[in-house]
This record gives C-alpha cells, sequence and structure tokens, in this order.
C-alpha cells in the first residue's frame, strides 16, 4: 500500500465535502494553491484521479466517492479520539457541525445556541440550514435533523423537542375580502401563497381532521422558497398562507394575522436530532445531546 499522510487524506475529505478548493482551503486556513497541490500529490501516489475540477465545479470521481464513503467516518472517529485525550476532564471541546432544514434551525435549534455555548465555551458550533436529504457522514457532519418520517434507521435519533402542527394564516383583511374557509376544499379559488423547496418542488397542503387527510394544490400570486418573503407576504395582505404555527403565534396572538381551519390541523411529532453509532462519540456532541435532553425536559 502507497504510503499515505493522514493530514492528505483529511485535505481530500474537506475539498470533496466542500466542492470548493477555495472553500476548503478557508476552513483549514491554507491557501487554495497549497491544497491544490496537496491533492495533486496524492492522486500521482495513488495513481489515480479523485476529484474532477473546472474552473466552476468540483466533483469526486467514482474513485473518489468510494474513499470518501470509506474515509469520513474513520477520520470521524480519529478526531474523536483525539478529542477525548485532549479535552480537559469534564469540559467538553470541538466542533459540533449539524445540517437542519430551515424551520428546524429557526425554530428549534436557534433558542438553544446561546444557552448551549455558554454552558460548553470550548464547543463551537456549526449550523447548516439546508432541505435537501444529505449524508452527513460523507458530507462531514457531526448530526442532522429532519422529522420522523425521513429518518435513516440505521441512525440513532433523539427528539428535539414538542409536537408542531402547520397553520393556515391570512391578514384580516384578506379573510374580510374572500371569507372564512370551513373545508380545505374552501382554498381553491383563494390567493394563496405557496412554498417551493429548493429542487423547484411546490409543497401541497395538508390537512387532516378524525382519520380524513385531504392534500390540495392551492394556487395564488406568490410562489417563493424564501419563508420571509412568504411571511411579509402574509402580513401584508397577499394570500392565505400554510406554515410552521411556530412562525405566526405571535402574529396571531396580536392579531396581525388571523388563523383558519384550525379544527383541520393536527399536531405531529417535532424534528429529531440524528448521528451515527460511533465506538468513540466526540465530546462536544455528547455534550449537546446531553443537552438536548435537558432542554426538552424543561418547562416551558
Amino acid at each position: 500500500m502507497a504510503q499515505l499522510d493522514l493530514g492528505d487524506l483529511d485535505a481530500f475529505a474537506a475539498i470533496a465535502r466542500h466542492r470548493s478548493f477555495r472553500r476548503a482551503a478557508a476552513a483549514r486556513g491554507v491557501s487554495p494553491s497549497s491544497l491544490s497541490q496537496t491533492l495533486r500529490d496524492l492522486e500521482a501516489r495513488l495513481g489515480v484521479r479523485l476529484l474532477n475540477r473546472t474552473t466552476r465545479s468540483v466533483a469526486p470521481t467514482e474513485a473518489g466517492q468510494r474513499l470518501l464513503d470509506r474515509l469520513s467516518p474513520a477520520l470521524a472517529d480519529i478526531a474523536a479520539a483525539v478529542d477525548q485525550v485532549t479535552a480537559a476532564p469534564g469540559h467538553p471541546a470541538g466542533t459540533v457541525r449539524i445540517n437542519a432544514p430551515e424551520p428546524a434551525v429557526e425554530l428549534v435549534l436557534a433558542p438553544m445556541v446561546a444557552p448551549f455555548l455558554a454552558a460548553h465555551p470550548q464547543v463551537r458550533l456549526e449550523i447548516v440550514a439546508q432541505t435537501s436529504f444529505i449524508d452527513i457522514v460523507a458530507e462531514g457532519f457531526d448530526a442532522g435533523v429532519r422529522w420522523d418520517e425521513s429518518l435513516a434507521r440505521d441512525m440513532i435519533a433523539v427528539s428535539l423537542g414538542p409536537p408542531q402542527r402547520f397553520t393556515v394564516v391570512a391578514a384580516p383583511e384578506v379573510v374580510a375580502r374572500y371569507g372564512r374557509p370551513e373545508v380545505p376544499g374552501d382554498m381553491l379559488g383563494k390567493p394563496c401563497i405557496r412554498q417551493r423547496f429548493p429542487g423547484g418542488v411546490d409543497v401541497a397542503w395538508e390537512f387532516e381532521r378524525d382519520g380524513e387527510v385531504v392534500r390540495i394544490e392551492p394556487e395564488g400570486p406568490l410562489v417563493s422558497t424564501s419563508i420571509p418573503v412568504q411571511m411579509r407576504a402574509a402580513l401584508e395582505g397577499v394570500g392565505f398562507w400554510s406554515t410552521f404555527e411556530g412562525y405566526v403565534r405571535e402574529h396571531v396572538a396580536e392579531g396581525r394575522l388571523v388563523a383558519v381551519l384550525e379544527d383541520w390541523q393536527e399536531s405531529f411529532p417535532g424534528p429529531f436530532l440524528y448521528y451515527p453509532s460511533r465506538r468513540q462519540m466526540p465530546s462536544a456532541l455528547r455534550a449537546f445531546i446531553d443537552f438536548v435532553k435537558v432542554w426538552k425536559a424543561a418547562p416551558t
């Protein structure tokens, strides 16, 4: 087997995860040119091309992806072992990288950030908001956040909080003009604000009551991937909006928005933090998991 430097393998993994020499170099505190040379030397020693690169993109070759898939968990175990040796007893240290969809980041994770960092000053959090599903191990994340129906079954999952639910809201003048819907079908023909996933799929509106599930595809003047844009449009009277109740609870309480079809909105389990089983869990990740369990149990 070729004599390989662990740092060179880690550099390759960083470039492959970031899909960019510039971003990987910034994360590692080196120059892109030195990182590029490191990769060329590694490919020369292995006798195989690991990354395809153009002026606009970087992506693993088939061989590079196979190496990355095997290398990522091994590097994580090595980092965890070093972390356990170097961290002071009772003082977790290191970085926790978490991948989560935007609603989970804003409604669930964000309130935890300051209290957690205050309790663990030697830990650094990296939270990346991303809707699309990824392999958190291959992409270099310690943990991910998803709802139950999207969890991989080979992961360990920890609930992040209480049940959630969706709600349909509109500005008072919109309800006065178009009428209050009594059943989901009444939304058809009314102006609605639609959510679109980054991949291009428009999110259907789903309702449930007494075991009956209704899905509709309403139309309206605005479709957006941006939740802040949708919220502002709802507040300014553009139309009805279906969203997580947590985004609009205060607006409804203060009368800026009106909730409709509430008897058609049943709660569902909140998101879960998930992570792979490891022989040596990094102390920073363990600290965050322990914090989540205490946070969830605390009275609101």
